[in-house]
């Protein structure tokens, strides 16, 4: 049975935080699904939808799938649509319920207790950031270059400027 709800539902301590636990304890979520903000009528905030089992195949016991799907919207004016692709891509990676760099991953009952039972999306899926950075090397060699440069360019608007006075 899947269920829509804001993504504070994973998170928030209190009576909510007692019912989350209270049900990963007996094994009755078998997914968690981050959506994209402003996807459903009426509410811009990003949605989640947990889907619920209260018998797991063998294979899904014990096990938890987290899904970061914000990215798989497409952008509209006043809402954002998710498109047939991506709604395949969403299902295709239920299905396989194996771990997708950046955007799945299966955690065990000894991952959901190691964070307190807080099902917040990137507690569990990493996002990998891709470091085109320079070295700092390169960036002091960079700075160097162009420290030099605009001393040239100066001199050049030096010259230029004493045609004038």
């Amino acid at each position: 049975m899947p269920l829509q709800l804001p993504h504070g539902a994973l998170f928030r301590k209190g009576a909510e935080g007692v019912i989350r636990k209270a049900l990963l304890e007996q094994d009755m979520l078998e997914a968690v699904i981050g959506l994209g903000p402003n996807v459903f009528y009426g509410t811009q905030l990003a949605a989640c939808v947990m889907v619920f089992r209260r018998a797991k195949p063998a294979a899904k016991a014990g096990k938890v799938l987290f899904i970061d799907a914000a990215n798989q919207i497409r952008v509209g004016r006043a809402q954002n649509f998710l498109e047939p692709s991506h709604v395949q891509q969403i299902y295709d990676w239920y299905k396989q319920f194996q771990d997708v760099p950046n955007h799945v991953k299966v955690a065990s009952q000894a991952d959901l207790a190691a964070n307190d039972y807080n099902l917040n999306i990137p507690l569990y899926v990493e996002k990998i950031i891709e470091d085109d950075l320079p070295t700092v090397e390169e960036a002091m060699a960079d700075l160097k270059r162009a420290w030099q440069e605009s001393l040239a360019a100066e001199e050049k608007f030096k010259t230029i400027l004493q045609r004038f006075l």
